[in-house]
């Protein structure tokens, strides 16, 4: 059962108490990330998250980590396009010590210009081993495809350009607009009772900072093809498709639909790309949904002379699904994968938070096991053959790193 309440300051607090394991994943949810940057700032959101691990007022960066390994605990943090989260995971008994060590991160974080300067180094070495995987790097240039200038468009990591510009100021300027009470979502989940609410009200329940500044223009989905020559193997190839937002009435017929397609090993994409034609070692789908919009890519990577080739068993398997349609057993098989999925994934704290905190921060409403089984027991074979015509048009974008600068000739 979860455990919804409203700090006095409008931090909300999500809490799952799940009595038969010995951990509790703590985790703050703040609305923001590269999508609320601009060309100046791109990268703060994740430059930020970096420096909160650099030390605060009574904890340097060595303390915190050997805190969390004195007790056997893990404190770790992303970003994405759209959140921010910072979490631990520690034994039951250590739940209000990790709670106490996060919120000294989130409010006492120093910024000090030595520790600055020490961490754009490394997020640059992070840029640069980034830059050494193309099958990465090439999903951010279908983004830029896909959006061209608007911020879902922008690399999560920033550039060179801008993180030489980032100092302590511009970080605090940056959490006054959108590390705001309002924009806050901290979830617990695991061994621990509702008292523990109390615990977050007195550390996270009081700061004010007014609100977000959140205003978020939807972007719109271009047919743009890039292609950017690097000395690989492999060329790594992405075709973009305008998918869901969030909470789309649709979302679980696009589950099923991208299982079918490219999301597990018996997927038509893996068995007709790699297994019967053996054209790549690695190709998949999968759906990226955001506030107001979504992404459903496709990723196969192949020899330079076999990308005509791949595109084709691409383009020819999509239409093969429009034409035909699914079938009863590809049905039958993607809906049990969910459910399996989802009870699985019912097995880690982690998730639990993990699935907690986003919903809360992005929908603002959690539904219960029975009914997310109800809803993928729902999805009907007309329900995903018709989002199969809707999506796979002829209107998508394409992303290419390779040897070559060429473009398959069939695109």
């Amino acid at each position: 059962m979860i455990k919804k309440y409203t700090c006095q300051n409008g931090v909300r607090v999500v809490l799952e108490n799940i009595p038969t394991v010995r951990s509790v994943a703590i985790g703050v949810w703040i609305g923001t990330g590269s999508r609320n940057e601009d060309e100046r700032n791109n990268g703060v959101s994740h430059f930020l998250e970096h420096m909160f691990f650099k030390g605060t007022t009574s904890l340097s960066a060595r303390e915190i980590a050997e805190s969390f390994d004195s007790i056997g605990g893990q404190v770790n943090a992303f970003t994405s396009k759209e959140y921010t989260c910072y979490y631990a995971k520690v034994l039951d008994e250590h739940s209000k010590f990790a709670l106490e060590t996060l919120s000294d991160m989130f409010f006492n974080s120093t910024f000090v210009s030595e520790e600055l300067e020490k961490e754009k180094n490394v997020v640059l070495e992070e840029i640069k081993m980034y830059e050494d995987t193309p099958d990465d790097i090439v999903h951010d240039l279908l983004s830029k495809a896909s959006y061209k200038n608007h911020p879902l468009g922008y690399p999560i990591l920033g550039s060179e350009e801008t993180l030489n510009t980032f100092n302590s100021d511009l970080l605090r300027q940056y959490m006054n607009e959108y590390y705001t009470p309002d924009n806050v979502v901290v979830s617990v989940a695991g061994n621990i009772d509702e008292s523990f609410i109390n615990e977050v009200e007195k550390l996270f329940g009081s700061y004010e900072t007014g609100h977000s500044k959140k205003e978020y223009i939807t972007p719109d989905f271009y047919s743009e093809k890039i292609a950017k020559k690097k000395d690989t193997e492999q060329a790594h190839l992405c075709i973009g498709y305008n998918g869901l937002q969030i909470g789309d009435k649709d979302i679980y017929n696009l589950i099923v639909l991208n299982n079918i397609l490219g999301g597990s090993m018996s997927s038509r994409l893996f068995q007709e790309v790699r297994e019967q034609r053996g054209l790549a070692y690695s190709v998949f789908s999968y759906h990226s949904s955001f506030q107001d919009n979504g992404l459903l890519t496709i990723y196969g990577g192949t020899g330079a002379n076999q990308l005509d080739t791949l595109f084709d068993t691409i383009q020819d398997t999509l239409s093969q699904l429009k034409k035909e349609g699914i079938t009863p057993k590809e049905l039958k098989n993607s809906k049990e994968q969910m459910k399996g999925s989802l009870m699985l994934s019912l097995e880690s704290t982690n998730s639990r938070m993990s699935r907690n905190g986003k919903n809360e921060l992005l929908l603002k409403k959690h539904r219960t096991l029975d009914e997310m089984i109800d809803l993928i027991n729902a999805v009907d074979e007309e329900s995903v053959n018709q989002l199969g015509n809707r999506i796979f048009t002829d209107h998508y974008s394409v992303a290419l790193i390779g040897p070559n600068e060429e473009l398959p000739k069939n695109m």
